[in-house]
């Protein structure tokens, strides 16, 4: 066999295997590609039962009864059921009435900070603004740098944001992360959609809220995700600003109850507890008081985690 009958043979087993590839053949995996596998899904196990059981034993502390939660140790099945912690919170009309100024943070405060995003980010994506990049290089200083925490509060206080229900909204109205990710999606918008539009005579406004904002649902909810577990988990502001005790948000208060470990709900629980022959823990309190403060953002993520990831990833296409 001569050099050309060599060279046609090997291109004709190359194009044999090519074609059994195309058509769907199996390929055979060696041991240590299934070994990598398995190391793959173990370790991907690991990592979730790590974050399930806290939830999981938080959630039976939270309906165990009194003797159960007085023995301590981690549960891996429920030993009793009980839901005299949870009638015990919300019997309590601080914690009621605290859960109340949480919604309402999270609902103004996340529809006041989309429409501000979506004002900056399209301000910054056009290129007929002037200084557009000075501006956007501007908004990149505020991530790395701040003016301090002293005379942030001072300024917040001169302008009017003590015992202000607003204090836990306004001063974190906007995020440039956020915004970034934003103008990132606008700009890997085509541009044969704005021309259309202007030439069917639609103005800046008409624009934006009819085309640009339409074309972006995946990226907005992603956004609207973080500002809305953002103003629920608001307590920062709160613990500085908020002395009026009907002002104090979900957050704050349950710092209260676990981190310093004080039961600060008000006298309707106090009363109930001791006028009451069920003895309550105060452990599954704090883990029945957790809870409903988690479940509501648990509820809300499934209907916006098929955005979540596409989000991100359209709005990071440009930088």
């Amino acid at each position: 066999m001569n050099n050309d009958d060599a060279g046609t043979f090997l291109e004709s087993a190359q194009d044999a295997q090519t074609e059994g590839t195309s058509l769907g053949s199996p390929i055979r995996r060696g041991f240590s590609s299934k070994s990598v596998d398995i190391c793959i899904y173990a370790f991907l196990i690991i990592c979730s039962l790590t974050i399930i059981i806290p939830f999981y034993n938080m959630l039976l502390i939270s309906v165990a009864d009194y003797a159960d939660a007085l023995s301590g140790g981690v549960y891996l099945w429920p030993k009793s059921f009980t839901l005299e912690n949870y009638s015990r919170i919300f019997s309590d009309s601080k914690l009621v009435n605290s859960i109340w100024i949480s919604v309402r943070n999270v609902v103004t405060g996340t529809v006041m900070s989309l429409v501000i995003t979506v004002f900056a980010a399209y301000a910054l994506f056009r290129k007929n603004v002037p200084f557009r990049r000075v501006m956007f290089y501007f908004c990149i200083f505020t991530m790395y740098f701040g003016g301090g925490l002293i005379p942030w509060y001072l300024v917040l206080k001169s302008l009017g944001f003590v015992d202000n229900v607003w204090v836990m909204t306004v001063p974190n109205i906007l995020s440039t992360f956020n915004m970034i990710l934003l103008r990132n999606f606008f700009m890997s918008i085509p541009e044969s959609l704005e021309e259309s539009a202007r030439l069917d005579g639609a103005g800046e406004f008409v624009t934006m809220w009819q085309i640009i904002v339409p074309v972006s649902a995946p990226i907005m909810a992603t956004i609207a995700l973080f500002y809305a577990v953002s103003y629920w988990n608001e307590w920062w502001n709160a613990m500085l600003f908020i002395q009026n005790q009907k002002l104090v948000p979900l957050a704050l208060l349950l710092r209260r109850i676990v981190i310093e470990n004080s039961m600060v709900l008000g006298n309707a629980m106090a009363n109930a507890k001791r006028s009451s022959l069920v003895k309550v823990h105060t452990r599954s309190i704090q883990m029945a008081t957790i809870t409903v403060a988690t479940f509501p953002i648990l509820c809300v993520y499934p209907f916006l985690q098929k955005y979540f990831t596409k989000g991100i990833m359209l709005g990071s296409i440009k930088a």
